[in-house]
């Protein structure tokens, strides 16, 4: 007498789900997972900071052996924004915090990584706040940073389903020197506002100028028209952790709160 061969069901086969086949089922739980945590966490505003992954704490400059072609002058500029990053994240926390009963909750979120990432994160830590962290596999880096709140650390595979999240919730925008993945976030978030897909306000802060004017010449856009000169009123130049913090918090309580 023969017995029938179990079958698992589909959804729990893991080679169907890692094939090309699902990958639609992939990007779906990419968007339905996070939107049930948020939902479940009561998450609906956020503040995103963006910055390198490469960016040292003091501490683990005053531990790291420095190769001969670092430039360690260089190290310590960006250890000082990841100081500022950690600065602005606790100051921002502690103000969302302190905010009346009922009034919207702003919460850091950051891409879960390392360096300005980490100071974000560590800032919330800090102020004994919750914080997101958007975090996302690649070849040599990252992984998470031991800062996220628990509940809110995610793990994704696209990057388009993690630039949506970061999006979607986001209120305002800070954006510390960075690499490649840094000015593609940047550039994004200012042609979705330039194009009106996006179309709540966001205010956003670039902090460091010495940084990014020398990077990016953005009077080279205006002076040869290939943007409006009100562009530019999208951003907000800024380098000190104190003028970041009033321009947000003045912007913040104006759009989302003066109603409350």
């Amino acid at each position: 007498m023969s017995t029938r061969r179990k079958v698992e069901k589909s959804y729990f086969d893991r080679e169907f789900l890692e094939s090309s086949d699902a990958r639609s089922i992939r990007i779906l739980s990419e968007y339905f997972h996070p939107q049930q945590i948020f939902r479940k966490k009561q998450v609906h505003d956020t503040i995103v900071f963006f910055g390198s992954a490469r960016a040292k704490s003091p501490r683990e400059l005053r531990q790291l052996k420095l190769e001969p072609d670092h430039d360690e002058t260089v190290m310590h500029k960006l250890s000082k924004y990841y100081v500022d990053a950690c600065r602005l994240s606790y100051k921002l926390t502690k103000w969302s915090k302190e905010l009346p009963h009922g009034s919207r909750q702003f919460l850091v979120c950051t891409g879960g990584g390392h360096g300005i990432m980490e100071a974000a994160n560590r800032g919330a830590f800090l102020a004994r706040g919750r914080s997101i962290g958007l975090n996302i596999a690649l070849p040599m880096e990252q992984t998470p940073n031991k800062y996220i709140s628990h509940s809110l650390n995610f793990d994704f595979n696209y990057f388009f389903m993690r630039k949506y999240w970061f999006t979607y919730l986001a209120k305002a925008l800070i954006v510390f020197p960075g690499g490649f993945g840094t000015i593609d976030e940047l550039f994004e978030l200012l042609t979705l506002k330039q194009t009106h897909k996006l179309e709540k306000p966001m205010p956003i802060v670039i902090f460091g100028s010495e940084y990014w004017k020398k990077l990016i010449n953005f009077d080279t856009f205006v002076e040869w028209e290939t943007i409006s000169k009100s562009d530019m009123d999208y951003v907000h130049f800024s380098d000190t952790v104190e003028d970041a913090f009033d321009y947000l918090t003045t912007h913040l309580t104006k759009l989302y709160m003066a109603d409350e």
